[in-house]
Parts: C-alpha cells; structure tokens; sequence
C-alpha cells in the first residue's frame, strides 16, 4: 500500500480559524461521514457520538504522529495511523495532542496497519470527548478530500455570496433613511423569524413577529433580562450603536439558518439603524415611535388576530387583564406632555399620530389611557391629567371615549378599539371648547352618528336639511351654521346659546330669524330642532378633516 503520509513542509489550504463560522458555511461530522466517498469505508463510531453536530472546517490525512503541529483547530484527520507509536503512554499522549490541537474528530482505516483500534486510543478518545470513527474497508482518502473540501468551498462562496446581498440591502436602507420599523421588517423577512428592536430597558420599540405565535412577546420585558446572551432559545442578539453611544439592542428569536449567517444578518441590519440615528439625533426617540405605530396599526386595522394586540401592548407594558383602559382624543398637547401626564395619575399612554390639520397646529391625537383596576378616569383625575396638559400655547381638548374593562380576548380589544374610535368622532365632529373634558358617553347623539357614518340616507338627511344654509355666501353660512349649532346645543336657552356662539343676544336673534326664513322651519318646533341637530352633526362629521378614513 503507498504511503500517505503527508509532508511535513506542505500545508494544506483551508479556511482560517479565526473566521466565524456561517450557519450553513460548514459541514457537520456527521454529515461528512455520510459522504458517499467516506460511507464506501463503512465508518464506525467508536467514541465521542455526542460530537458528529460539531462543524468540520476542513479534512487533513496525515500518518504522522507529529500531524498535530499542522493543525489549527476544525479539522477531522484521515489516517491509516502506520507511523504511530506503539507503546501506551505514547498513544496517550499521541491522542492529547490531537485534542489541544482542535482536532474535531480522527477517522482510523482499519488493515493497513491496525486490525483493530487500540483499546488506550479509545480510552483517551472517550475520556476528552473526541470522536474516534474506524473505517472497516479500504477508501481513497484524495476522493474524501475532494468532495469535502469541494462542499466546504462551494458552501463558504454561497455564504459569502449571501452576505454581499444582505449589505446591498442594508446599506441601502440606511442610505435612504428609511424608519426603524422598516428595517425591523426587512430583517424579519430575510431572517424568517420574530425580530425585535428593544431599549436598553427591553421594552419593546418595535417588534415583526413573521407569523410566529404572538405569545413570543409575553412578559418580554422581564425575559429578555434573563436571555441577554446568544444562543438562548436560539436567539441572536446585536447591539445597535455608533461612536460609542448604545441606543438600543436587535434580537433574533430562533428561526431557519441563513447563508450569511444569522448574526451577520442581524448586525448589517443594527448598522443601517445606527446610521439612520446618527443622521437625525434630534428626531423623536425610538420608543415613542414604536408606540405610535403600534397605535396607528390598530386604529388602521394592521394585525393580524386579538391575540396579537394583547401581545404587543403587553410588550409596551399595557397589560389588559390588569387595567382599565380608555380611549382618548387629544387636541393641543404633544406625546411626551401626554405620556408624563398619564404617568403622573399611575396610568400609561400611548399616543398615535395626530389626525387632520385645521386651525390647531396637528390635529387629534389618539391616545389609549390605561390606569389600574381599582382606579377611575374622571372627575379630580381627568382635571389633573388636562391640568398637567396646559401650557404656554392653545389650552388642550380632549374627548374621552367609553371606560373598557381590561382582560385578554377579542372581546376586550374589539371594545378598546371601539372606545377609541368614539373618541375621535366625538372629537372630530362635536365642536369641542378648549381646556375641556368631553365623555362620548354624554353624547348619544355622536355616537348614533358615527355608528351610522357610512349609510347613504343620513348623508342626504343633513344635506337636504341644510341645503339652503350650505348654498349661501359664505360668511353668512358661516354666522347661520354657528347660530343653529348654539340653538341645537341649548333648546331652552337662547341667552347660553348666543353665548356659546359668541355674538350679543340681539345679533344672535337676527340671525336665529334669517335661518328660519332661510330653511323655512319654526325652530321653536322640538322636532324640527333634532332634525337639524341631526343634519348639523351628520354635516360636521363629512366636513371634519380626515373623517370617515378609519372606516
């Protein structure tokens, strides 16, 4: 038999320890071992079973017993083992070496030299952990090398390959500046797997589950404290930061492998978040971003089941089962303002992205209010939750929809839902004052509206009515529309009325005679008075910015 022994001035080309290992870059042990080529020599594992998963980063043959020197670290040894030693402790220390060296395992062909594996090279196999396969029949050892290496290669160009594509996309992410929660998604998709953008407190900032259970968020909070290293569950984890500044923490749960390697994924997708912080240090902080688009999918309807809003507000620290909720409309106040108010009286807020323009300077804001079970939203508290509003500029509005007993299920959300949208209705279409508190549950009117917004005969009810005042110049539309929405207001009570609408007693009578003349109806008459309440309502609320776009 020719002697393959190899030189021991010829090294050969492999990939370098120090380079990480891809999650499909490498073969396993066992996977090597089931190569057609190396089956041929019906292998069989005599120690170190537990090791077969360990990656094979490249495959020596050596009859050398000073093969370890050529070694570093990865490698299964082919080899017939005719130039080893033959007294016991040799053997043993033979074997040690090989372990030091990193050897991943050592495949032994039986009949050129041994008939069968010596029992002290078993025993010192077994005692470090290192797999010991004997081949029973005679194999080339060169067709092993080449259809290993030739995997090895062919895998680390896919990978390589991968990766290029995977920093293509994120640098141009980041070039583009697009949002975090863009990002977050596109590392979900490339990664199929729940992805999370968390802050240094692990709240969640934003979060794409990637059709994963919604329960993968529950107590998030409490066990990504516990799980602050990779390989938990699986997961992977990425800092994101620039100039020595941490801004926040990418992690991965468990998922498929990926060519250019789970973790490679993850940090190209923390660099384009980083570099898109770095561009605007100034704009709104990620956590208050998150929370926003998280109320904007819900009022949108961008979820997937109930369980999955449970899940994402409990990840924002909302907890449904512990709290009593409220949706809010706020005028006149920013988020962080709301947020510490909310605080402030023991509750939480989450604020979503002011709908419509006007005269004030964004528009209603939706807010979910959740204070614990056992407290109330109203009367003191609410003074103290707007008082803490005011400030400088425009006094606050705010429409407070109906209270929702918190507990998980569709039933809870779908009612959360609904609070919120009667808020915004009652904002959006009841001419709210400033600096005040309006509870859409004192507005059965509004409500019977906006539960009807869509049918076609309210419509032409409030246009038919009002045709007349609509069809006239407009700054008397304007006078006539305010004096009906007064007299409507307070029925029994012309001096509150011409009060509300901000003109003398005497002015506001003029025109009180003008739109009888001008409508032709007696608005003495109580049913002629809530037909026109009706009309002015249905017109208020197909003229408010942005109304009808939840429906």
């Amino acid at each position: 038999m020719a002697d393959r022994r190899e030189d021991g001035r010829v090294r050969t080309d492999r990939p370098d320890a120090a380079t990480p290992v891809f999650d499909r870059g490498l073969p396993t042990l066992a996977e090597v071992l089931d190569t057609p080529a190396l089956a041929a020599g019906a292998p069989e594992v005599l120690v170190g079973a537990e090791g077969l998963a360990t990656p094979v980063r490249w495959v020596h043959v050596s009859d050398s017993p000073s093969a370890a020197r050529l070694l570093d670290g990865g490698e299964l040894l082919l080899t017939t083992a005719s130039a080893w030693p033959d007294e016991p402790a040799d053997l043993r220390a033979l074997v040690a070496e090989f372990v030091r060296a990193g050897l991943v395992g050592i495949v032994i062909e039986l009949g050129a030299h041994y008939r069968y594996v010596p029992a002290v090279v078993v025993a010192a196999a077994a005692a470090s952990g290192l797999a010991l396969i004997a081949l029973h029949r005679e194999i080339k050892f060169v067709a092993v090398t080449e259809e290993v290496h030739r995997r090895i290669i062919d895998d680390q160009t896919a990978a390589l390959r991968a990766r290029d594509e995977v920093r293509t996309l994120f640098t141009s992410l980041a070039l583009r500046g697009a949002p975090a929660d863009y990002v977050v998604e596109r590392l979900a998709l490339t990664l199929r797997a729940p992805v999370v953008l968390e802050s240094l407190a692990h709240e969640v900032i934003v979060a794409d589950l990637a059709d994963a259970d919604p329960a993968v968020l529950h107590d998030w909070q409490e066990r990504s404290r516990r799980s602050a290293d990779d390989g938990d569950d699986g997961r992977s984890i990425v800092a994101v930061e620039a100039r020595g500044i941490r801004w926040a923490t990418l992690v991965a749960l468990a998922g498929p492998p990926h060519p250019a390697g789970r973790r490679a994924v993850l940090e190209q997708g923390a660099t384009a978040l980083a570099l898109g912080r770095l561009a605007d240090p100034d704009g709104d902080d990620w956590a208050r971003l998150g929370r926003r688009r998280l109320m904007d999918a819900l009022l949108g309807g961008r979820y997937g089941s109930t369980a999955e809003v449970a899940a994402l507000l409990g990840a924002a620290r909302i907890d449904l089962a512990g709290a009593v909720l409220f949706g809010l409309a706020l005028d006149g106040a920013a988020a962080d303002a709301v947020e510490a108010a909310a605080v402030e009286i023991g509750g939480r807020a989450l604020c979503g992205t002011p709908r419509g323009s006007g005269e004030r300077a964004e528009g209603w804001m939706p807010v979910l209010l959740a204070v614990p079970t056992g407290t109330t939203f109203a009367g003191a508290a609410a003074d103290r939750f707007l008082a803490r509003l005011r400030g400088e500029g425009q006094p606050p509005r705010l429409s407070v929809g109906p209270r929702v007993e918190g507990e998980p299920g569709e039933d809870s959300v779908s009612r959360l839902l609904d609070s919120l949208e009667q808020a915004l209705d009652l904002a959006e279409v009841g001419d709210l004052p400033e600096g005040t508190v309006h509870w859409v549950v004192r507005h059965p009117l509004v409500r019977f509206v906006s539960s009807l917004r869509g049918d076609h005969r309210l419509l032409e009810h409030g246009e038919d009515l009002l045709a007349p005042v609509l069809a006239s110049p407009p700054t008397r539309r304007r006078d006539l529309l305010a004096a009906l929405s007064a007299i409507v207001a307070h029925p029994g009570n012309r001096t509150a009325a011409a009060a509300a609408a901000h003109v003398s007693r005497s002015v506001f009578y003029q025109r009180l005679d003008l739109a009888e003349r001008v409508l032709g109806v007696d608005l003495d008459d109580g049913e002629v008075l809530a037909a026109l309440h009706l009309a002015l309502v249905v017109h208020r609320a197909h003229r408010s910015p942005g109304a009808g776009a939840r429906r």
